[in-house]
């Protein structure tokens, strides 16, 4: 009977995923169908930590974040949970052998979120080291099947492809994230002097790093390949509309691509991905 239960938790990490991401839903999609309700578990997962963080507004989200930490290491060790997105993940954990550590530095980048931080560039790469890459290297872990070999072979460019992502969320955020969170992530920013030329060089960061990640995706087993270079010319897309918008417009307002562009954005990259044979 537990069968239903555990159906039922991988429907909810899937209904999540829709629910708050249509782009990531679109790429999980274009994944292996073997391959999907782990993936939807992680993205589950990580998705109910960030909203913790960023809009339980009123509550002690400090409590709740611990109790959510203590919640998934008992669900790790017990093998269940009475919570289905955490019952998912654990199960996917499990299965595909993922690193303790992986979670342990993403829950210490959503703690990161709790408090008013002043960016420093060691302060910076932690941060996206636990809020991106770990969660590319998660993914990774599914993408390989377990394959340990694969998985060191593949790790660099699915944790520059999670540092890209991470960043062009920044840009896009940026307005939210300071006028409503008080956050700001990138190092010696300061928002009243935004301008083009800091804009400039954060962009040639990102550029450098969608430039390695693309060499890394073409190595993708064939069951995730078109389901992450997906995610990637979604992102790229997003990044280059960034691009056009200056400094200025980009502190008053965030940056979007919609649902109608998304889909034609994937089919577009059905055809490039034949054409370009990846």
């Amino acid at each position: 009977m537990k069968t239903l239960f555990d159906e039922l938790s991988y429907k909810i990490s899937k209904q999540t995923t829709k629910q708050y991401s249509t782009s990531f839903s679109l790429g999980i999609m274009a994944l292996s169908s073997k391959i999907r309700n782990p993936i939807y578990a992680i993205y589950g997962y990580v998705r109910l930590a960030d909203e913790i963080v960023d809009s339980f507004d009123g509550f002690d989200k400090q409590k709740l974040l611990s109790r959510f930490r203590d919640d998934t290491f008992l669900a790790l060790d017990e093998k269940i949970s009475l919570n289905p997105i955490m019952q998912s993940f654990q199960e996917t954990v499990e299965k595909y052998q993922i690193d303790h550590e992986l979670i342990k530095q993403f829950l210490r980048s959503m703690e990161m979120d709790l408090h008013k931080i002043d960016y420093n560039s060691e302060l910076y790469k932690e941060y996206i080291l636990g809020s991106a890459e770990v969660v590319g290297l998660m993914c990774l872990h599914i993408f390989v099947d377990g394959d340990k070999e694969e998985f060191e072979r593949l790790k660099p460019s699915a944790m520059i492809l999670g540092s890209a992502f991470q960043k062009v969320n920044f840009l896009r955020d940026m307005k939210d994230d300071y006028d409503v969170l008080g956050r700001t992530y990138f190092p010696n920013v300061d928002i009243a002097a935004f301008d083009n030329q800091v804009k400039a060089e954060i962009e040639k960061e990102i550029t450098f790093e969608f430039r390695e990640a693309l060499e890394g995706i073409k190595k993708l087993p064939a069951s995730s390949r078109f389901g992450v270079y997906l995610a990637y010319r979604y992102y790229l897309s997003l990044f280059k509309k960034i691009k056009k918008t200056s400094a200025s417009k980009m502190i008053n307002q965030r940056i979007r691509i919609s649902n109608s562009k998304k889909i034609s954005l994937m089919m577009g990259s059905y055809v490039e991905y034949k054409m370009m044979s990846i």
